[in-house]
C-alpha cells in the first residue's frame, strides 16, 4: 500500500518571543532572548529567578471569558497557538470531512498551575471547596479535547506525554495518521505552562536549571562549554499537517513536506541520557530511513540543544555516529538557546522554526555560544544567523524517560 504524502500548511505558536509565529521568526533571527526575571511568581526564596515566560498573553484574546476560567493556562495557550495555525492554513473545516479532522496535542505536565491552586485551597479549606472544574483543566488531554470542541474535529484525538520528546511523538503520530488512511487534516503540537512554584523549584532541586540568576539572557548556553543548565520556558506550538491530495484541492499554501519520523527509547536512566548517544542515533537513523534519504542530503539539524552539560554532549555523539564525516558540514542551531525549554512544546516550537528554515532558506542561531567545548565540536551556527539553501531539515527531540524522537521535513516539490 502506498503512503500518503504529507505537508504542513499552516503554523502556529505562543513563546516567550511573542504572541505569534512571525514574532517567534523574527526574534529567532534577530538573536534575540525571551528570557527574563521571573514576573508572575514571587521569587524571593527561589535558587532559580527566571525562565522564558509568555508575556502579555491575554485568553479571551481567543477564548470567551467564562470559557478561559474553565481552562488551566496550558490549555489556553493550546488553543490561541491552534486558532493561528488554522487561521494561517485558511483551512474551512465546514468545507471538510470533520470526521477526517482530527488533533493530537500533548503536555508534558499537563494543568500543573491547576494542581497547585487546587492542593492549595484543599489545605485551606477542605476537600469539599475543591473546584469542579479541577479535574477537566488538570488533564493533560484538555489540551487536545478543546481544540476538538472548537473546531468541531471528530476524527483521531488524543494527547501525548512523553516529557521533552511530546511534541515530535504528537506530530508523528499524526503524520502516521494520514500516512495511513486514517485522517486527512491533523492539527499536531504541545503546550507547556509549568512556571509555577512546584514546576520551577522541582527542576531547580533536580540541579537541571541554570543558575545564572544575575544573567538571565545569557544563561541558556546550548554547546558552549560554561553551560551549567536548561531554562524553563512555557509556549505552545500547533502544526495543521494535512494529506497533499486534500492541500492541493483547497489551493493551500505549504511550508514543507514531511518525510520521516523516527523514535526510539534510551532504556538507561529515567533523567539521564544514555551517555554514548546511541538511542538519539537510533531515532535519528530511524527518521532518514523512513524519508529515504541519506544523512548527506541533510541541509539543517534543528538540535534538542537544553544547555546542560549531559545533553548536549550526548547529541554532539549521536549526530557524530550517524552522519560520519558529514557531521561536522551539517550546520546545527539550538532554539532554546532563545526561549528556553519548553518542555512538551518545545518540539513543536522547534519543527515550526526547521519549516520557516526549509520554506525561506535561513537558519537561525545558537546565541550565548562563547566557549568552544572540545566534546561538542560541531557547527552549532554560534549567534548569527545564516542564509543557506534548507532542503531538507531534522528536528531532534530528547526528553526524560528516555524518549527519542526525530522528525524529517523537507521542501515541497510536485
Amino acid at each position: 500500500m502506498s503512503r500518503a504524502r504529507v505537508v504542513i500548511t499552516g503554523v502556529g505558536a505562543v513563546t516567550p518571543l511573542g504572541l505569534d509565529v512571525p514574532t517567534f521568526w523574527e526574534g529567532l533571527l534577530s538573536s534575540k532572548s525571551g528570557i527574563a526575571k521571573i514576573t508572575s511568581l514571587d521569587t524571593t526564596s527561589f535558587e532559580v529567578t527566571f525562565a522564558g515566560e509568555v508575556k502579555g498573553f491575554n485568553p479571551t484574546s481567543y477564548i470567551e471569558e467564562k470559557e478561559a476560567k474553565r481552562l488551566d493556562r496550558f490549555a489556553q495557550l493550546a488553543i490561541a497557538a491552534a486558532s493561528e495555525a488554522v487561521k494561517d492554513s485558511a483551512i474551512d473545516f465546514n468545507k471538510c470531512k470533520k470526521d477526517r479532522c482530527g488533533a493530537i496535542v500533548g503536555s508534558g505536565v499537563g494543568g500543573l498551575n491547576e494542581l497547585q491552586d487546587q492542593h492549595t485551597r484543599y489545605l485551606q479549606k477542605g476537600p469539599a471547596r475543591l473546584s469542579p472544574f479541577f479535574i477537566p483543566k488538570m488533564m493533560s488531554n484538555a489540551a487536545a479535547g478543546n481544540i476538538a470542541i472548537r473546531f468541531g474535529l471528530c476524527g483521531p484525538n488524543f494527547a501525548i506525554a512523553s516529557a521533552c520528546a511530546t511534541s515530535n511523538h504528537s506530530i508523528g503520530m499524526a503524520f502516521r495518521m494520514i500516512q495511513y488512511g486514517d485522517a486527512d487534516v491533523m492539527l499536531a503540537g504541545g503546550s507547556e505552562a509549568a512556571i509555577t512554584y512546584l514546576g520551577i523549584n522541582g527542576f531547580a532541586c533536580m540541579k537541571a536549571l541554570s543558575t545564572r540568576n544575575d544573567a538571565p539572557q545569557k544563561a541558556s548556553r546550548p554547546f558552549d562549554k560554561n553551560r551549567d543548565g536548561f531554562v524553563l520556558g512555557e509556549g505552545a506550538g500547533i502544526l495543521v499537517l494535512e494529506k497533499l491530495e486534500h492541500a492541493k484541492s483547497r489551493n493551500a499554501k505549504i511550508y514543507a513536506e514531511v518525510l520521516g519520523v523516527g523514535m526510539s527509547d534510551d532504556a538507561y536512566h529515567i533523567t539521564a541520557p544514555d551517555p554514548d548517544g546511541s538511542g538519539a542515533a537510533l531515532a535519528i537513523s530511524a527518521a532518514l530511513k523512513d524519508a529515504n534519504i541519506k544523512p548527506e542530503h541533510v541541509s539543517y539539524i534543528n538540535a534538542h540543544g537544553t544547555s546542560t552539560q549531559l545533553n548536549d554532549k550526548t547529541e554532539t555523539l549521536a549526530i557524530k555516529k550517524v552522519f560520519g564525516n558529514y557531521a561536522k558540514k551539517v550546520p546545527i542551531s539550538s532554539t532554546k538557546s532563545m526561549i528556553g525549554h519548553l518542555l512538551g512544546a518545545a518540539a513543536a516550537v522547534e519543527l515550526i522554526a526547521a519549516a520557516l528554515s526549509v520554506k525561506n532558506d535561513i537558519i537561525h542561531p545558537t546565541i550565548n555560544y562563547e566557549t568552544p567545548d572540545p566534546e561538542c565540536d560541531l557547527d552549532y551556527t554560534p549567534n548569527e544567523k545564516r542564509r543557506m539553501p534548507v532542503n531538507v531539515a531534522i528536528s531532534n527531540s530528547l526528553g526524560f524517560g528516555g524518549h527519542n524522537t526525530t522528525v524529517a521535513i523537507g521542501k515541497y516539490h510536485e
